[in-house]
């Protein structure tokens, strides 16, 4: 699969340009078509990190080692044409006393991170004045990362095959995408429980307006078409075709900060359900002294005991570390949520508490607290220690405690 989607994408650079996200910004055009390559830059990313995981109902407890390796080849440009590649691997280090979905073990919490090779990236771009396109295999990432985003917490990245087209000025960014393959966090090979791909026709669309200095109103639509392969359960890929439409707002006054989102959902393509849900968000925060504090409320609503459904969102970023509500609950749910961060010396210190509920029940689905520590030891170590503790009165979702270690190196 890969060698295949590699020549497509070599193919389609020599008749197309392209773009991923901005995060690679572009220098001076090379003098020469060699000059791509020999002016481009290479990178090696390791991320080591050992995953502890303790839930009730399950006797044994994870112990998840793995590394993850990485290696990018970003090009310089020329006449507007650039390209980037890049290669990752999961590997276990010791036992793999943990559930990875794939590995068949079972009587361990899940830790979704499968051992696997594959290219992670590779797409060519080419940019002119304030436009840009790109096709290949590719990082999308969307505001907060809330309905679009890469799940770069575990170790198996999410991308995504495409085209993806971006305009942006002083004021206003459009960017389009069509993506007809996700590679998900299950990959590279298809699992017993989940598949390593969704495949489909998906339309992702936004718009941000910068309204006022420090101040920006977006607009999107997600419409996602994914096939249905019934050889899974219903979840994982039937019932996931949906059209997503929404607004957000993000601004600072002061000290002051504010966000908030509202968004509406229905049931698409071949999907089998017949659901309407909403989503709401709003959060405050404030600074002091080098500390911020904040307060938020999100909701994402049900209809017809469907859940509100993101599947390609960052999920770990939202409603707890612990990930017990990666699938919106058919009543829905409402996260009310707190936070401190701060710094002590050259660590990075945060911490939030969650408290859970039912949308349309008065059912209390429990709370969470969450810890982080991170030390940037320089430009090329990394080290963060992080845990979260999830309790629950209600027999849907178990008690769980995680712990993770993590060291990342870069050249």
């Amino acid at each position: 699969m890969a060698v295949s989607f590699m020549r497509r994408s070599i193919l389609a650079a020599t008749v197309a340009g392209a773009m991923t996200a901005p995060a690679y910004a572009e220098e001076a055009d090379s003098t020469s078509f060699t000059s791509m390559f020999t002016e481009g830059k290479a990178s090696f990313n390791f991320r080591y990190r050992y995953e502890y995981v303790d839930q009730d109902g399950i006797d044994r407890n994870a112990k998840a080692s793995t590394l993850r390796s990485r290696l990018t080849f970003t090009s310089a440009a020329y006449k507007g044409f650039s390209f980037l590649t890049e290669f990752d691997d999961v590997t276990a280090i010791g036992d793999d006393d943990y559930n990875s979905t794939a590995n068949g073990n079972t009587q361990y919490p899940v830790v979704a991170d499968p051992e696997g090779t594959e290219v992670n990236q590779a797409w060519a771009k080419y940019s002119f004045d304030k436009a840009s396109g790109a096709y290949g295999r590719q990082r999308i990432l969307h505001g907060s990362q809330r309905f679009i985003g890469g799940v770069g917490w575990r170790q198996n990245e999410q991308t995504y095959d495409g085209f993806r087209a971006l305009y942006k000025s002083d004021a206003i960014t459009l960017d389009y995408a069509y993506v007809y393959n996700i590679n998900r966090i299950f990959g590279p090979d298809d699992g017993p429980v989940q598949p390593a791909n969704h495949h489909g026709e998906n339309h992702f669309v936004r718009g941000d307006w910068k309204i006022a200095d420090s101040h920006t109103l977006t607009g999107f639509y997600y419409g996602l078409e994914i096939d249905e392969d019934n050889d899974y359960a219903a979840g994982k890929t039937v019932g996931n075709s949906s059209d997503t439409y929404g607004l957000e707002y993000a601004g600072t006054f002061g000290p002051v900060g504010l966000k908030g989102a509202w968004a509406t959902q229905s049931d698409a393509g071949d999907s089998p359900l017949d659901y309407d849900a909403d989503y709401y968000m709003l959060e405050g925060s404030f600074g002091f002294s080098g500390v911020k504090a904040t307060l938020g409320y999100e909701v994402l609503g049900a209809g017809d005991g469907v859940g509100f459904k993101t599947p390609y969102a960052t999920l770990h970023k939202f409603q707890g570390w612990a990930d017990k509500f990666l699938i919106t609950p058919g009543d829905g749910i409402e996260d009310m949520y707190v936070g401190l961060a701060g710094k002590l010396g050259p660590v990075k210190l945060a911490g939030i508490y969650h408290d859970f509920a039912a949308e349309d029940s008065s059912d209390d689905y429990g709370s969470e607290i969450d810890l982080v520590a991170t030390w940037a030891y320089d430009k090329n170590w990394s080290f963060q220690l992080k845990y979260a503790s999830f309790s629950s009165d209600s027999d849907a979702y178990a008690d769980t405690d995680k712990a993770w270690m993590t060291v990342n190196f870069k050249i």
